[in-house]
């Protein structure tokens, strides 16, 4: 992060006597990945501008366990998960938002019975309610005039969570094309890294997923393929550059979109 930035930790507000309105959890991949890094970038952006009061856990934020679990090895989750709802119940958290589907959907729905009880919510969901609330103006800027934009539902964000809407009514706020793939919400097809997939080597087959996918994506012939989760970034954004269409369709995440639009 850059020093510019204002981000502080749940330590450092703790030992100023505060408490955040919400707990951004970056993940591994708005973390480490320097593509991933971007769109961590822009949620944070978003949050300053709209003034929610929010802190980062910093070098306590552990992996929430999800590859671990999809891998089979629910040890190994437990452990991880555990250790994260020690740190977040020691600092009584109560919301979290995070840009990560699988960091959202594990937290969501794993991490409750093993003691983790959150109001946990996707970055788009949160981003739709500070429009919603008129907390974020999306200017009408031209950023986006005359493009055609397709979003690329994550799997555990849509069909393991049913939230199709938000990034749809964001999308909707700029002032471009919103095309819709053959296989989208509830028939959305993977980027191919769901499930520990992004960690191992592809099986054999005729085509890989993410190829597939980009395929259906340059059917409705897309200037920007968004997307809401930094695996199907990768993936889309391999199967563009497996298309050479690097020049012509680019993969940018719905908070990028947003925080451009605003000026931000």
């Amino acid at each position: 992060m850059s020093n510019l930035m204002k981000v502080p930790t749940m330590a450092e507000m703790t030992a100023n006597g505060e408490v955040p309105e919400i707990l951004f959890w970056v993940g591994c991949s708005g973390s480490f990945d320097d593509r991933a890094k971007k769109i961590t970038k822009a949620i944070v952006k978003i949050l300053n501008k709209c003034e929610v009061k929010f802190a980062v856990l910093g070098a306590e934020e552990s992996c929430t366990g999800d590859p671990a679990k999809r891998a089979g090895n629910e040890f190994l989750f437990q452990m991880q998960a555990m250790q994260n709802i020690a740190v977040l119940n020691g600092y009584e958290i109560k919301k979290i938002v995070t840009g990560c589907p699988h960091c959202f959907n594990t937290m969501k729905n794993e991490y409750p019975e093993l003691g983790g009880n959150y109001d946990v919510v996707h970055h788009t969901q949160l981003i739709q309610s500070l429009i919603a609330d008129g907390r974020l103006q999306v200017k009408d800027g031209d950023t986006f005039k005359g493009k055609r934009i397709t979003f690329h539902d994550p799997c555990y964000l849509g069909r393991a969570n049913n939230v199709y809407e938000a990034p749809r009514e964001m999308l909707q706020k700029l002032d471009a094309e919103l095309v819709e793939m053959k296989n989208c919400k509830a028939k959305g097809t993977c980027c191919g890294a769901g499930g520990a997939q992004m960690f191992k080597e592809a099986e054999k087959g005729d085509k890989e997923v993410n190829v597939k996918r980009t395929e259906e994506a340059m059917e409705v012939k897309p200037n920007i393929i968004a997307t809401g989760c930094p695996f199907c970034n990768t993936m889309m954004t391999d199967g563009v550059k497996n298309k050479e269409q690097e020049g012509n369709i680019e993969v940018i995440d719905v908070a990028e979109l947003i925080a451009t639009a605003a000026d931000l």
